[in-house]
């Protein structure tokens, strides 16, 4: 009997992701890896110049993982090569034939599969497949990272609306999408590995048992940070230390803003592994969300806002995206830099830790896995009836 339950229940499902499965850990990573045991899941990620590819599928837990050769842009400011249509239509020929190659291989080329995407350079190719079911994860403003040629626009666009499901991380993301009229649309924020950052960690990292307390700490890329409210922050409290722990994926990061790097109270750490982070994060006497207020992350949900309620430390925030001021009655949320400069004493002195985590808790992976699965399960019953 349970057999046949679980024969019932098998789903399979592919995943067009734009980005590669080890090289950063992601909403999809941590969604994926919850979803019911009878799912077979597919995760197509894309070439990436300089890293490591998945010629040959891996697996990832219960996820195979496969690189295949698709679209990506060239940095804005130097020449656009797949703005050219020959060339875009002969890589995207190749693409989708070692796709389809891996998806009768691995048993995913069947027509009762459903298609998952958040890599819109496969768009027009994941639009034209056969499936049971479509659905777009809206995780981010994926227009918002390239230099917005029409064509990939166009790509984003078919796929949206033949989407039978969107899921949304803010409303001005759903904004920029314009959904169709009746088209079902789910708001699933972005969450935490709730354990992972709420279970106290005994030791302190050597490096910031030498920082002078209290610390005042950012966990994240660098790349987002508003480099001026930081500066401003260390200028106004020189007795503090502001410890940055994260990577720059720009190269000339460092270099750009070596003023900031050379403020005696400002000390730069550099990627932690993800293991590690959470003694981090919990030694932090206020967490800092000091994020630029750009058009591309006021469309954002960031995960380090639900990381650092996990753990349960004091939080101040710019007010640069709607899933930061809806948080305001657990952290503190100030509306213009000069704002956040002046609250830095007293968001040190906030004492909701309980509140922080129980509001983290309502965001943890688990809850919104369920709820994606649930949606789409809801879907699938409504395509079959």
């Amino acid at each position: 009997m349970r057999r046949a339950e679980d024969r019932a229940d098998r789903v399979d499902l592919v995943w067009f992701s734009e980005i590669q499965w080890d090289f950063l850990s992601t909403r999809k990573q941590r969604l994926l890896a919850r979803f019911p045991a009878t799912w077979r899941i597919l995760f197509v990620e894309p070439l990436a110049v300089g890293r490591r590819g998945h010629w040959l599928p891996v697996k990832r837990g219960r996820v195979t993982v496969v690189t295949v050769p698709f679209l990506k842009t060239i940095p804005p400011g130097k020449p656009q090569l797949f703005d050219n249509p020959l060339i875009r239509w002969l890589v995207t020929l190749a693409a989708r034939s070692v796709a389809a190659f891996w998806f009768r291989v691995l048993g995913f080329a069947s027509a009762e599969r459903i298609i998952g995407l958040s890599n819109i350079y496969w768009g027009n190719a994941a639009a034209a497949m056969p499936c049971q079911l479509r659905f777009y994860d809206a995780n981010d403003d994926h227009l918002g990272f390239t230099p917005g040629q029409p064509w990939l626009r166009d790509s984003m666009r078919r796929f949206v609306e033949k989407a039978d499901l969107i899921f949304y991380v803010s409303d001005p993301l759903l904004d920029k999408l314009r959904p169709k009229p009746g088209q079902r649309c789910v708001k699933l924020g972005n969450g935490v590995e709730f354990d992972h950052f709420a279970t106290p960690r005994r030791e302190t990292p050597s490096q910031l048992s030498n920082f002078p307390k209290p610390i005042l700490g950012y966990a994240g890329a660098m790349d987002w940070l508003d480099v001026d409210l930081v500066a401003s922050v260390a200028k106004a409290w020189p007795e503090y230390s502001v410890v940055l722990v994260g990577p720059a994926y720009a190269s000339v990061w460092a270099e750009r803003h070596a003023a900031l790097l050379d403020l005696p109270n400002v000390h730069r750490v550099g990627k932690v592994a993800y293991d590690e982070l959470p003694a981090w994060v919990q030694r932090f006497d206020l967490a800092l969300m000091p994020l630029e207020r750009s058009p591309l992350k006021r469309a954002s949900n960031p995960n380090k806002l639900y990381e650092y309620a996990a753990a349960g430390v004091p939080v101040l925030a710019i007010g640069y995206c709607d899933a930061v001021r809806k948080a305001s009655g657990v952290v503190h949320v100030a509306s213009t830099p000069e704002e956040f400069v002046r609250l830095v004493p007293e968001a040190l002195d906030d004492g909701r830790r309980a509140e922080r985590q129980a509001f983290a808790r309502e965001h943890s992976w688990n809850v919104l896995a369920a709820a994606m699965v649930y949606e789409l399960r809801e879907a699938m019953q409504r395509r079959r009836s």
